[in-house]
């Protein structure tokens, strides 16, 4: 897992070396184990490597800084965290055999030994262990038709000095960031947002659409655009060429599309059997690692099907780490169940406990490590698991996200389910779906039925009904005024509809809405302790398998989510664990707003909070008073902001564009 930037063009005006260096430093927490440049003439073809104060005194490299006032067209910087062939073997920017191909390279090919074994038989040669190699391999090979065989996690940039072109890719899933910029007509890309910010020419504005859907929705993530504007991202499972002088050669293209299958006549026991077959071997690659490895556990169904294959891949003998954290509060508490999953594969536990005063001592540096803003505080455990991870000599780290995406995890999932049955006429499957007793209390029930019915409404309705149920686009507490001022159009999430909603409704999920945040709140909080973090439910095998089935597989009729996975691993998981039902990763976030009382007042009163011009303050300040003056009025959005305000404090956001 490393840090990758670069900046590709400049109509003529040269790259300066120095503030790339700078900018490159504020990745180091991505790789703090090696530093490498390349700097590229098209002209004459000419590249030169350098070298930063990280790099690896035996490659014997010249400083960037001896080469401040050369004039170049491309620029690559990496910086590495050693986990395939730590040797100095692994250094980037890495070159091909031939000196045609130069790459940077943020993330895991887990399929390498595969792919290396193929291009070996087609006459390739290798010099080192590594995975990036073998990608300089495939590129060579098959072009832009390497992306559909790689299995991994990546973000990558391949310079061709014969065409003089710069190729990016980003992993099917997005698993690994890839931003990009344009700033004094060149092209920037970074792993991460803050290096951008340091090139910019300008303070950073708010990009409104973007701030509008997270105001309102909490999303983020799942666009093109960021929370900054002009800052963007090159979307998963896409690829882009650019020429040398930063222009667009081949415009975004799309490699993998979720949810492009055809529908699979196949019985529910040979489906579930696939599928662990799939997981299995998916577990199996993503084991590969030269460094010490562990887990996330949350003691659910995810978490404790990962640690289960990893036991039975390790062999018992095999230590693994496992790190969890435990909510303060008994009712929403994990603890047990993580306890269960300990002793049945004999882990090596840790786990986490964090208090309002730590999130507090911590807020500003996970605001700066997150870039955006995020609108709960489980982030913060998040965070906590990582650290300790980091503290206990863990390099890797497996986690379960992407399994509530793939196999309909989510209450909406069920409304989705519900729309659908009723569309095929099936009415005994839809009225045991609310009879169901996972949907516990009548107002579950209720919201999940106006749910199903606006999504069976024209689409010219679902606003309309949104308003009547208390939901309008624009709530008091926003400033309806000063958005449409800014050209923004309000418009409900996307959701799934129709016969096939559910499988819609998951792939909105994987696209837009929860999966792209939740996997950069994983790359961030990772990161910032020099942890890669694999996901290996993110995979297009398990993907195409997932959207498939029949929906009646991903949730059956007693409402009953993922029934497919619960399955497909009842053999190994704990029958406690695969019967109890979906609890969020959660924060004690309640009883944390009520002791962090001083705090919220210190903000609310800020200049900075004051300022922000989208919110209704009458509104917003009434109550966040009510909530201060009695705890029981807990109200859920005033973590989202408060969230903002810190967020516009940390990156000195202007909202006068």
């Amino acid at each position: 897992m490393c840090g990758i930037l670069g900046v590709i063009g400049g109509q003529g005006a040269g790259i300066d070396v120095l503030a790339l260096g700078g900018a490159t430093r504020t990745l180091r927490h991505r790789g703090p184990d090696d530093e490498g440049y390349l700097l590229f003439s098209a002209n004459a073809r000419a590249t030169i490597a350098l070298a930063g104060s990280d790099t690896v005194a035996e490659l014997a490299l010249p400083p960037l800084s001896s080469r401040a006032t050369n004039s170049f067209d491309v620029a690559l910087a990496h910086r590495r965290l050693s986990v395939i062939d730590v040797s100095p073997a692994g250094h980037q920017p890495m070159v091909s055999l031939d000196g045609r191909y130069w790459i940077v390279f943020n993330g895991e090919v887990y399929n390498f030994v595969e792919l290396r074994r193929e291009l070996e038989q087609r006459g390739r040669n290798f010099r080192s262990g590594t995975d990036t190699e073998v990608i300089l391999g495939a590129y060579a090979e098959w072009g832009a038709g390497m992306l559909t065989r790689f299995i991994g996690m990546f973000a990558l940039g391949i310079l061709d000095t014969h065409e003089r072109t710069v190729f990016l890719a980003r992993d099917a899933f997005g698993i690994k960031p890839l931003y990009w910029m344009r700033s004094g007509g060149a092209f920037v890309f970074a792993s991460e947002i803050t290096p951008l910010l340091k090139l910019k020419r300008e303070a950073p504005a708010a990009h409104v659409d973007a701030l509008y859907r997270f105001m309102r929705f909490g999303v983020t993530d799942g666009h093109d655009d960021t929370m900054f504007e002009g800052v963007h991202q090159v979307p998963a499972a896409h690829y882009i060429v650019l020429g040398h002088d930063g222009t667009v050669q081949t415009p975004m293209q799309p490699y993998w599309t979720p949810g492009n299958v055809s529908p699979r006549k196949i019985g529910f026991d040979d489906a579930s059997r696939e599928l662990r077959h799939l997981f299995d071997e998916s577990v199996r690659l993503h084991l590969r690692s030269d460094v010490p490895l562990g887990a996330c556990l949350s003691g659910g169904l995810d978490s404790t099907a990962i640690v289960a294959l990893m036991r039975r891949q390790l062999g018992n003998d095999a230590p693994i780490h496992a790190f969890s954290y435990i909510n303060e509060d008994p009712d929403r508490g994990e603890g047990p169940y993580v306890d269960i999953a300990s002793r049945a594969f004999g882990l090596e536990q840790h786990a986490v406990s964090p208090s309002s005063a730590d999130l507090l001592a911590d807020l500003d540096t996970l605001v700066r490590t997150q870039e955006q803003p995020f609108d709960t505080t489980s982030i913060y455990a998040q965070f906590t698991v990582f650290r300790l991870a980091h503290e206990k000599g863990v390099t890797v780290m497996l986690d379960g996200q992407g399994s509530d995406e793939l196999f309909g995890g989510y209450a909406t999932a069920v409304s989705a389910q519900l729309s659908s049955f009723l569309l095929r006429g099936n009415f005994s499957g839809a009225l045991s779906l609310l009879r169901s007793p996972h949907l516990s209390g009548s107002a579950i029930r209720r919201r999940i039925a106006l749910s199903a019915l606006g999504r069976m409404l024209p689409k010219s309705l679902v606003s309309p009904l949104m308003s009547l149920v208390g939901e309008p686009l624009f709530p008091e507490w926003l400033d309806a005024r000063w958005f449409q001022a800014h050209g923004v159009q309000p418009a409900p999430r996307v959701q799934g509809r129709g016969r096939s909603a559910l499988r819609d409704e998951l792939r909105h999920f994987l696209q837009a809405l929860s999966l792209p945040r939740l996997l950069r709140y994983e790359d961030r909080s990772s990161m910032a302790f020099s942890i890669e973090s694999r996901v290996p439910f993110c995979t297009v095998a398990l993907a195409d398998l997932a959207y498939s089935l029949p929906s009646e597989y991903l949730i059956d009729r007693n409402g009953d989510t993922k029934a497919i996975l619960r399955r497909a691993m009842s053999d190994v998981v704990p029958r406690a664990i695969i019967e109890r039902p979906k609890v969020g990763f959660e924060t004690p976030e309640r009883s944390w707003l009520n002791s962090l009382r001083p705090w919220i007042t210190e903000v609310v009163r800020s200049d900075t909070f004051k300022s922000l011009p989208f919110i209704m303050h009458s509104v917003v300040d009434g109550a966040i008073d009510a909530q201060l003056r009695d705890p029981r009025d807990f109200r859920p959005l005033t973590w989202r902001f408060l969230n903002v305000a810190a967020w516009a404090r940390q990156f000195e956001v202007r909202f006068d564009q």
